[in-house]
């Protein structure tokens, strides 16, 4: 039987050192039929941020009140205690984001929908401040991507000890993951997500192994490549025909060829990258130009060199960092000078903030360029993942917004600006 093979193929995939990581060349299982057509369809998405991870920035409302340490998800449960926590959690989940926004996203041409979840939701751990829940709002997900006909990607945003530092991952501070247990850990929630979705094909297109692990950081790449075939290992005992989807944990692109590509022995493995031009001074500093010209060069530099699918599955039209907690809870932004070690660049007191409608027309023509852009550029691979769908007051970030008030070409196709990546 396929589950009884599946358990050799994995002792198989995790049988040989880190540095030697080789191919299982030799297994014979036979990959089916595709949920969604990646050779030749593109992916064109959104992501659902701070929905089921929360993210000050998207949702500044949910933290204020819960005093000055909430910084993320992490420290906001633990400041308000469980009892309080499920309840301003509970209310956010129910109505931050609901049917109607499945059958919009299917409207504006959209086909795909990426899901963050984090470890704490699946597979949590004895002494953890989260709340959970959040597994039913994604079991209604599935149900409302499939009456609006989009796929879904299930991405695991947040491992335990934090892969990234980041805010982003449930827990900000010092990067733990890969010491003690935590990999193991991370391999259990990869289990309990593929046993509980990589079985609805006709919906689950996806499930993506962890987001942003950071390199750069001091996340080992050898370890995280065998990390990475055991969450391929590990959802094939559950599903033959799921994409595996791996992030380049922020190292160039081109270094994942030849790592689980296709004729290596295994197969549907998607590579994703992120792509944004405003965390570092020298993109920050770009004019519109610069801005479009560093998105076409990614596109035909980068993205086209690759030799396995590849999506930008974050991304945004933001030229700016001023929305309010972007950069963290209590810190300020790049543009404006405010934050530590920075240098002022222009003025976020009068923009970027609120609404897309209240934006200048320059501002909205802008960003409507730099979005036309980068959606030529990504899809000279295999597509792209939009962050976010919706914000409480990100203008630059908001597609619910940017759609609505044209700065998000519609039909997708749509160009004001013609192919400014030919």
């Amino acid at each position: 039987m396929f589950f009884q093979f599946s358990q050799k193929m994995l002792l198989a995939l995790t049988a040989f050192s880190a540095l030697t990581l080789a191919a299982p060349s030799r297994l014979q299982l036979k990959s089916r039929a595709l949920t969604f057509e990646y050779n030749s369809q593109k992916v064109r998405g959104v992501n659902l941020g701070g929905w089921l991870v929360l993210e000050p920035w998207i949702t500044p409302s949910v933290f204020e009140g819960a005093g000055d340490e909430a910084v993320d998800e992490w420290t906001l449960c633990e400041n308000l205690g469980k009892d309080e926590a499920f309840r301003r959690l509970s209310n956010h989940w129910h109505t931050f984001v609901t049917e109607d926004d499945f059958h919009q996203m299917a409207a504006a041409g959209l086909n795909h929908v990426r899901i963050p979840i984090g470890y704490w939701a699946v597979a949590p751990a004895e002494g953890d401040p989260y709340v959970q829940g959040q597994l039913d709002m994604l079991d209604k997900a599935i149900v409302w991507a499939r009456n609006a006909g989009l796929k879904v990607i299930v991405d695991l945003h947040g491992a335990p000890g934090s892969q990234n530092g980041f805010d982003n991952s449930g827990k900000k501070g010092p990067i733990q993951w890969q010491t003690g247990d935590t990999v193991k850990k991370t391999l259990d929630a990869i289990r309990g997500l593929a046993k509980r979705y990589a079985t609805i094909t006709d919906v689950v297109a996806a499930i993506q192994l962890l987001n942003e692990p950071f390199g750069p950081g001091g996340v080992q790449i050898d370890p995280l490549k065998q990390f990475y075939y055991d969450g391929w290992g590990t959802i094939r005992e559950y599903s033959n025909d799921t994409t595996v989807v791996l992030h380049d944990a922020f190292q160039a692109i081109e270094s994942w060829n030849g790592f689980m590509s296709p004729n290596t022995g295994v197969w549907y493995v998607m590579m994703d990258t992120h792509h944004y031009e405003i965390f570092e001074n020298r993109y920050l500093a770009q004019d519109i130009n610069g801005h479009v010209a560093t998105a076409c060069q990614f596109g035909s530099d980068q993205l086209a060199r690759t030799d396995k699918w590849t999506i930008v599955g974050e991304w945004t039209g933001a030229i700016t960092d001023c929305a309010k907690y972007l950069n963290g809870r209590g810190l300020g932004a790049r543009y404006d000078g405010t934050y530590p070690g920075s240098s002022r660049i222009g003025d976020c007191a009068r923009k970027y903030h609120g609404t897309v409608a209240a934006l200048s027309a320059e501002e909205r023509s802008q960003i409507r360029r730099f979005i036309e852009a980068q959606l030529d550029a990504f899809e000279m691979k295999t597509g792209w993942v939009f962050w976010t769908w919706k914000t409480e007051g990100a203008p630059e970030w908001d597609m619910k917004q940017l759609l609505a008030e044209g700065v998000f070409p519609q039909p997708l196709t749509s160009r004001q600006f013609g192919n400014q990546c030919a």
